[in-house]
């Protein structure tokens, strides 16, 4: 993944494999993830002039609490946190699990954030706006998914972000070598709601990307 990234002219690439209550993916409790956080570590010794960051696709429990503990996401570079379950709280429940998943210091990135699947499963209920107002008070970003069953957030939620000053990190959630090609899908749907480079915060250099995870 690291060198067809580099291959495309990337300064960086994010590495978040699932944490461990989604089984079905096999996520990583803390242990594993202590040693992908090594072996990363080793590869970065090795790749001139790029960077893989280290991070987690961590779930939010329907407490609101995340799926590992601080200590070890302390240790990342960053956290993509996501629902995966329990799509069919009331609204005002939903709405509530996120925010107060946010106030977690490691809580970087709301990924795919209403989880939606196209033409497969409807989004879940939640108040965006109430959302994005919480995400800008804590320095919280939130995820445009390029894959094409997701899209997420919509057109309508970007340019939502954009007027509320709430910056978007786009990912293309890639499994595989050639899923980093959505990259365009995930530009795309940015566009449509009128996001520029300013708006998204992986245009931005490793340096400048960093300081903007640094929540504590």
């Amino acid at each position: 993944m690291a060198q067809s990234a580099q291959a495309k002219g990337y300064e960086y690439l994010a590495i978040c494999d699932h944490s461990q209550h989604v089984t079905v993916a096999h996520g990583l409790d803390a242990k594993r993830l202590e040693a992908q956080i090594e072996e990363i570590d080793k590869l970065n010794q090795q790749l001139p002039h790029f960077t893989i960051l280290k991070g987690v696709e961590v779930d939010i429990l329907e407490n609101g609490s995340l799926d590992l503990p601080n200590d070890i996401l302390r240790q990342l570079d960053l956290t993509v946190c996501a629902v995966h379950y329990k799509f069919n709280l009331s609204s005002r429940k939903q709405t509530e699990r996120i925010i107060h998943a946010m106030d977690n210091p490691y809580f970087n990135i709301l990924a795919h954030p209403t989880g939606r699947l196209l033409n497969e499963r409807d989004p879940y209920d939640l108040d965006m706006e109430q959302i994005m107002a919480a995400a800008l008070e804590r320095g919280c970003f939130l995820e445009v998914n390029a894959q094409p069953v997701r899209l997420d957030l919509t057109d309508l939620h970007c340019k939502m972000a954009k007027d509320m000053g709430v910056k978007v990190a786009i990912s293309t959630d890639a499994h595989r070598t050639t899923d980093l090609e959505f990259m365009r899908f995930g530009m795309a749907q940015a566009r449509r709601g009128w996001l520029e480079p300013t708006d998204i915060i992986n245009t931005q250099p490793l340096n400048k990307l960093k300081r903007l995870f640094q929540r504590t």
